[in-house]
């Protein structure tokens, strides 16, 4: 079952605490929410096209397909596909979609076993979330106030059951990076960074509605505030904002708890199932769309700015399209080298994935410094507003060989937005950290690729000779030759 746009937009209006300058704000009115509610709202009606859905005999219907577990190659086809059609009205700019978690939840029923006696509750839940075609957000990491004494245990203010009875949980604390929470349907609540004896309390796994009384969504500063779409043209439609979540007493019933108390099941959820590996394929898949974008952005900077032939023009942008077809490379060699585990989940080749993961906190900025690069002092002396932009003094400096003054001025109003203002800045910060540090990144991509391909290759290279061996000869007969 399909849902509109405006049904989207109706389900907001439902008593959130949404927390915005120390004060309760509706997100369905309040400025600060109209741009990324709009976007999604579009995203929500674009989920309904035939083409990105399919019937899932488990649901008993036609679902999106990130909510669908991959058991062929056809399956993670029609995933990428459709994965990239989410991602293409925001240029891969919205980095929480709708397909994001819900990728998670494809591996968790995927080998829904790895929850124990809970397994049940979250193929229930994960079937109900397809069906009714829901958004979900999610929070997985833990506040870092003093890491000191985070090193040797769990922070105090950390999500955290402080009771259980015959009818769930309950839970209180925070946690932080909760992306695209103040405008989700449900919160996905757990703990990736790994848990240690004596944290079971942390140990914890559910989903919650984001209207459950005693959840507090606190939103950081929005940098939509723009006063056009054409001054700032993604920062006012795609700042999906990232807010700390609190749970104050807050009571989760069993039909919605995964995991409660288990460390090592709150673990395997993630690395044990494909959870993991087609969450982070979908966020791949979006920054391949992302640096797409970029690349052509740079490309059509440098035909607006008469440097066409430029020889280090020419050389910033064969970079950025290396770069740019690295992560598209490593998406489809995943894909193509995807294999069935012992679930029967067609998972994607985690050396591939990995690899670029390890590799993007260098690979954006390093995109993002060639920009700059291109646009120079361009992106700087631009008129204030748009409703400046037609004055007669400024008609003639704002235009170019092949573009008048207001289709440079939108142009480089474009690429100001994605390199040098507050809402660049954080997609900036976000790529850079989306796999934790870069030393997480790198541990997953030392994990995963195949060492032993290598040390055969090294192994049977050093047996090719040993002190014995003698010298190639020099001279040879005629009738020796083969």
């Amino acid at each position: 079952m399909t849902r509109s746009a405006l049904e989207y937009r109706r389900s907001l209006h439902d008593g959130r605490a949404v927390h915005l300058d120390g004060k309760i704000v509706d997100v369905t009115t309040h400025p600060a929410f109209a741009g990324i509610v709009s976007t999604l709202a579009d995203l929500v009606d674009l989920s309904a096209q035939p083409e990105l859905r399919s019937v899932d005999p488990d649901v008993g219907q036609d679902v999106a397909w990130w909510w669908r577990t991959p058991r062929t190659r056809e399956d993670l086809v029609a995933r990428r596909t459709a994965s990239t059609r989410l991602a293409e009205p925001t240029c891969g700019f919205v980095g929480r979609g709708p397909d994001h978690v819900a990728s998670f939840f494809a591996g968790f029923v995927g080998a829904a076993e790895v929850f124990g006696n809970q397994a049940g509750a979250v193929v229930d839940y994960w079937r109900h979330m397809a069906a009714a075609d829901q958004y979900l957000s999610y929070v997985i990491i833990p506040p870092s106030i003093d890491r000191a004494r985070a090193a040797s245990g769990a922070e105090p203010t950390q999500v955290r059951m402080v009771d259980r009875d015959a009818s769930g949980i309950t839970v209180s604390g925070s946690h932080i990076l909760g992306t695209g929470t103040a405008v989700s349907d449900e919160l996905f609540v757990s703990c990736i960074p790994p848990l240690r004896p004596g944290q079971a309390d942390h140990a914890l796994s559910f989903a919650v509605p984001i209207a459950t009384p005693g959840l507090r969504v606190h939103c950081r500063r929005p940098f939509s505030a723009a006063t056009s779409v054409f001054d700032a043209p993604f920062s006012s439609r795609f700042d999906e904002t990232d807010a700390v979540v609190v749970f104050d007493e807050v009571h989760i019933g069993w039909e919605r708890v995964f995991v409660a108390g288990d460390i090592e099941a709150t673990a395997a959820q993630f690395h044990a199932t494909a959870a993991h590996t087609l969450g982070n394929l979908q966020a791949q898949i979006r920054l391949m769309l992302k640096l797409r974008f970029l690349l052509g952005l740079a490309r059509r900077v440098v035909e607006a700015s008469g440097a066409g032939d430029n020889p280090a023009a020419l050389d910033s942008i064969a970079e950025i399209a290396t770069l740019a077809a690295t992560v598209e490379a490593h998406v489809y060699a995943a894909e193509y080298r995807a294999t069935l585990d012992e679930h029967g989940v067609l998972v994607p080749d985690k050396r591939y994935l990995y690899t670029t993961m390890a590799r993007q906190s260098e690979l954006y900025p390093r995109v993002l410094h060639l920009l700059r690069e291109l646009t120079s002092s361009q992106v700087i002396d631009l008129p204030s507003s748009v409703d400046a932009l037609d004055h007669p003094d400024l008609v003639d400096h704002a235009s170019s060989p092949d573009l008048d003054h207001e289709q440079r001025v939108k142009l480089y109003r474009l690429a100001w937005d994605v390199i040098g203002t507050e809402f660049a800045g954080r997609h900036h910060q976000y790529e850079m950290f989306y796999a934790g540090a870069p030393a997480v990144a790198k541990a997953h991509a030392r994990r995963t690729w195949r060492f032993d391909e290598a040390d055969d290759l090294l192994d049977r290279t050093l047996a090719q000779w040993d002190r014995t061996t003698p010298m190639p000869a020099t001279r040879f007969d005629e009738g020796t030759v083969r």
